[in-house]
């Protein structure tokens, strides 16, 4: 007997309306074996041909009036299932057929983890460059990371039903895809749940990244938010986009930048430029030995320009996300002394 067999599992899968690669997701998830407890979709608003290509593959649509983003979609689904393990999938991701099995082995084997995630594999489906760097970066990010995590992951991510339902499931005021589920993993690991990291369990990402897609996503959807979820917390997570090397590698960056722009040509920028660069390709050896293995010099190449702006940008809004929340802070404060009432929103 299966361990699918013995520990119910419920696949739930937000979509909002004009996801590209829906079907993909749906064929692949229409070939689990053995299949899930139960499939349910989760239309948030109006999602039109979706609905029926959904339940052409088996699944149960649960439609909501209005769209109000993944976490709101993804906890209508878990309050509707029935499985022990809820099981959730990104709608632009193609999942392998032992997904299932895999996800209930682990909780099996292991009675007091409350959740798991997984990854990406190294095999993109969109070829361009940034969609390739994208999905190895987040990759080796998460295979070089320590098997117990500190935060949950939506795309790829399964926890027991009855301790998200107690946990108050997703954060809805993240009304689009955000940082929802690592606001999760966060409340998960202060009540003192063990979350694990199943470097094993990959899924295919399917999305296609330009660069204002890119950019967006990483500013305005997850470190301007993150940022202020970290300062609400009050410390620094040793745990993957967030560990010493990686703050450090952001200083490096800044000293280069500053050292080329700002130096006037003069031996001693070049001399810090140079000192900073060596940084960066020393604190970032095994990702960039990876980017050259996987793709070769020239992809490697290009991958270490766009990482070392990825430390420039990152760490910048940074900066300006710790900027907004002094001055939130302030402003409650001064409300509350005041008499009246400013409530503190999230970025």
């Amino acid at each position: 007997m299966s361990a699918a067999n013995l520990l119910t599992v419920s696949v739930i899968v937000p979509v909002h309306a004009g996801a590209p690669h829906f079907h993909d997701c749906m064929r692949s998830l229409s070939r689990l074996r053995p299949a899930p407890h139960e499939f349910i979709v989760v239309a948030d608003g109006e999602i039109g041909a979706h609905a029926e290509l959904a339940e052409s593959c088996g699944a149960r649509v649960i439609k909501v009036a209005s769209a109000a983003g993944p976490a709101r979609a993804r906890n209508q689904g878990a309050r509707a299932a029935s499985g022990e393990i809820l099981f959730f999938v990104d709608s632009d991701v193609a999942v392998p057929e032992t997904a299932v099995s895999r996800v209930a082995e682990f909780f099996i084997a292991e009675p007091r983890l409350v959740a798991l995630i997984g990854s990406y594999d190294e095999e993109p489906e969109a070829s361009n460059f940034l969609s390739q760097y994208k999905n190895l970066l987040h990759h080796f990010v998460h295979q070089s990371a320590r098997a117990e995590a500190s935060t949950f992951w939506g795309a790829c991510g399964a926890i027991r039903r009855e301790v998200f339902l107690a946990m108050d499931g997703f954060d809805e005021s993240y009304r689009r895809p955000s940082i929802e589920d690592i606001e999760l993993g966060y409340r998960l690991k202060q009540a003192g749940h063990e979350i694990r990291l199943a470097k094993e369990l990959q899924v295919k990402h399917l999305k296609h990244w330009s660069a204002r897609s890119l950019l967006e996503s990483d500013l305005l959807h997850r470190a301007l938010p993150w940022t202020d979820l970290l300062l609400r917390h009050g410390r620094l997570l040793n745990d993957l986009n967030l560990r010493p090397a990686s703050r450090a590698s952001a200083l490096a960056a800044w000293l280069l930048f500053i050292s080329l722009a700002g130096g006037g040509g003069s031996r001693g920028s070049l001399v810090i430029a140079a000192a900073s660069a060596l940084a960066l390709l020393t604190l970032n050896a095994r990702l960039y030995r990876f980017f050259h293995r996987r793709r070769g010099l020239r992809f490697a190449a290009q991958a270490i320009v766009c990482h070392w702006f990825y430390y420039l940008y990152s760490s910048a809004a940074f900066a300006a996300g710790t900027l907004i929340y002094l001055a939130r802070r302030a402003l409650h404060r001064r409300y509350r002394t005041s008499g009246a009432i400013a409530p503190i929103k999230r970025l």
